[in-house]
This record gives C-alpha cells, structure tokens and sequence, in this order.
C-alpha cells in the first residue's frame, strides 16, 4: 500500500477534517494535527495586536520543500503511514487557520507526535514562505528561519 501524501500551498480554507480522511488507512489508530493559527495578540518582546497577516511563497520551491520534509519524516519515522502539509497564502485574519501539519500510524507510541513537530518545525525552516503582520501601528514583514542557500 502506499503511504498517502497531500500537499498544499492555497488560497483555500484548510480543512483539519479533509486533512485526516486524506491521510488515513485502514490501518490508522491515530492521527496528530499541529494548527497554526493567525495570533490577534503577540506578546513574544513588545505585545502588539495584529489584524490580519499576508502570506506569500515562492510556489515551485515551497512545494518542492514540503515534499522534502515528508521524505525526511519518512525516513526518520517508518511508522508514519501518511503526512498532509497544509499553508495558506493570501490575506488571513486573525484566528484563521494558517497551517496543517498531520501525520498518521497506526499507533500513538509510533513516533507520530515527534514527526508532526517536525514537519512544522521543518516548514518554518526550510520553506520559502513570507509573511507581513498588520495592525493598528502598522505593516511590517516578520523575519523567518528560512535563507535561501546559493543556488536554491
């Protein structure tokens, strides 16, 4: 049987549920999902408010990235039956959805939740993904992990 994948960079609305029935088998007894969410409030250094975020990304290597981190998570969790990864683009308010990470095995103790953890983390670090936070005092573009390498 293959292992399931879903990949998606979308103006859409992520769906956790579509996420999951994309993901499982009928061997599946568990399912770990990391949801990121727009933040009304930031309160890491100066608490700011933030009433919406734009995402942007470079499409071809995003995607190129998000299926490198289901390599990565496959080859380190061989339990890990299926991975969705899930980030929108566009203009979001807060508390919408921004990012899915979902892995799936058959069971809890099989190294789902570190996978899911990683998959997230992974993203933040690896994938070519912009974001510009506005609010009452403002727009300005959040610094990310990600630094394109020569010749990336």
């Amino acid at each position: 049987m293959d292992s399931p994948t879903y990949l998606a960079l979308t103006q859409d609305a992520i769906s956790p549920d579509d996420l999951i029935a994309r993901i499982t088998t009928p061997g599946t007894g568990a399912v770990v999902l990391f949801t990121g969410i727009v933040r009304g409030i930031t309160t890491h250094g100066e608490t700011r408010q933030t009433s919406h975020l734009d995402y942007e990304a470079y499409s071809p290597m995003a995607e190129e990235k998000m299926k490198q981190i289901c390599v990565e998570i496959r080859e380190r969790w061989s339990a890990v039956e299926g991975i969705a990864i899930a980030q929108r683009i566009g203009q979001l308010d807060a508390g919408t959805i921004t990012t899915v990470i979902a892995c799936s095995a058959g069971h809890r103790d099989s190294g789902v939740f570190e996978a899911a953890r990683y998959g997230i983390d992974r993203l933040k670090e690896i994938v070519p993904i912009w974001k510009k936070e506005t609010g009452p005092d403002g727009a300005s573009w959040v610094e990310g992990h990600y630094h394109p390498a020569a010749g990336e």
